[in-house]
């Protein structure tokens, strides 16, 4: 064999195994994206998931690590994040951290479904029995509703290897595990402190994905990339609080109404309109009862009744008690964070009812009081007689001289007082007045 042949055969060689040198680069540990759930469990945070997913994705990053801390949310929120984690090209790593947080509710929904499910050191997970908050469900529809929550834990938690009947317990019986619990009826992979611990732990562990693949994880000396609420999701998540988007509406409602008092001043009208619009945009986010709608309408129409229609206080107490109720019964939430608080309910509502109830007293007294300015005003006053009344002549007012015609007797002398009953085009109608001069 020539030399020529050998150089060939070398070469060859060498291009046959640059590829398998770089797929086994492409293999190396890379990045990790870090999401960050420590709220709520609402369409916001839904969003905020699957944008961290759809970003590791992109990067073709080695894992998404999830550091959560939930008291529960909705369910259809949490059905579409499930759905995004099991649906992820990248494995979802869920870490209930730091100490002392807990996965209830919705949260443990989520802890279930991820590809890694871990906990740290003094956290706890479960208590995902669905609630309907203030209402008394028939014992069918309360049984359709439970059963149809324990079918979708079911539906994954047999597929990631865990625990089914333990789960299964947290949703009829909201049972509540510890970590040490839930990690001894493997309900969770592991335990660990934090965050580099916990990625040390599960460098080279296989897993399987939802699909049924196996897929070797390279986590060590990954860098971690924090993905952040945006600036949009801040915003909006804060206006998913009930209490934030209740006080929006009512002080939106105060600003508009001052506007229709005093037209022409635009900014608070503007405001007021931005802040009512703002605090829609919030509730429209969350389940909102109907009831609770009609309740606050007859409020208004009540305060505005009372405005109209003196009922010594009737009107107004009813309207205010409607408007507390309204507002304290008005998101229908799962949990206590997702509710309306009873001691927002009562500033609100006897904030609002007081002052517009105020305002609308003293623009109708506005309305039926005299004028205060021209010739009509004049009318019911006091003047004094400057020229004999016989019987017309002039009388002064307010430091002005106006022609006078005497009704009643026939003439009045000069520094006389009369009273002025009418108006005749620009002649003062003038009585003698009962208090002398």
């Amino acid at each position: 064999m020539t030399r020529v042949t050998r150089f060939a055969l070398l070469l060859m060689a060498i291009f046959c195994a640059l590829p398998a040198t770089l797929f086994a680069a492409s293999d190396t540990p890379g990045t990790i994206v870090k999401l960050t759930i420590h709220d709520t469990i609402q369409p916001i945070t839904a969003d905020y998931l699957q944008r961290g997913l759809r970003e590791a994705a992109r990067i073709h990053a080695q894992a998404v690590l999830i550091s959560m801390g939930t008291p529960g949310g909705l369910l259809e929120s949490t059905r579409v994040m499930v759905q995004a984690i099991e649906n992820s090209p990248v494995p979802v790593i869920i870490f209930i951290s730091p100490t002392g947080s807990r996965a209830g509710s919705a949260g443990f929904f989520l802890l279930e479904s991820a590809d890694i499910a871990a906990m740290a050191p003094g956290t706890n997970a479960g208590a995902a029995h669905p609630i309907v908050e203030g209402t008394k469900l028939d014992p069918i529809l309360k049984q359709k509703i439970e059963n149809d929550a324990a079918a979708f834990l079911r539906s994954y938690t047999s597929r990631r290897g865990r625990n089914v009947e333990a789960a299964e317990d947290a949703v009829r019986n909201s049972k509540s595990y510890s970590d040490e619990e839930a990690l001894k009826l493997k309900l969770i992979d592991l335990v660990s402190p934090d965050d580099d611990s916990l990625l040390k732990a599960l460098d080279g562990r296989e897993i399987h994905r939802f699909d049924g693949t196996a897929q070797t994880l390279h986590l060590q000396g990954a860098t971690i990339v924090t993905t952040a609420p945006s600036q949009r999701e801040r915003l909006l998540s804060k206006l998913t609080n009930p209490d934030i988007a209740v006080l929006l509406i009512v002080l939106g409602g105060l600003l508009i109404y001052l506007e229709f008092n005093v037209p022409g001043t635009v900014v608070p009208g503007s405001i007021g309109t931005l802040f009512v619009l703002l605090g829609l945009f919030g509730l429209n986010l969350l389940p909102v009862r109907h009831t609770a709608i009609v309740l606050l309408i007859a409020a208004v129409v009540m305060m505005l009744l009372e405005a109209k229609f003196s009922s010594h206080g009737v009107l107004a107490i009813a309207g205010i008690a409607s408007l507390i109720f309204g507002l304290a019964t008005l998101v229908d939430g799962p949990i206590p964070e997702l509710r309306v608080h009873l001691a927002t309910a009562l500033g609100a509502g006897l904030g609002f009812g007081t002052i517009s109830f105020g305002l609308a007293w003293i623009a109708l007294r506005a309305r039926r009081s005299k004028v205060l300015t021209g010739p009509q005003a004049m009318i019911g006053g006091t003047a004094i007689v400057r020229t004999p009344l016989c019987p017309t002549g002039q009388v002064e007012i307010r430091g002005e001289l106006w022609q006078a015609s005497l009704r009643g007797p026939e003439s009045l002398a000069v520094g006389s007082l009369v009273s002025v009953r009418d108006l005749d085009g620009l002649v003062l109608v003038v009585e003698p007045a009962q208090k002398p001069v």
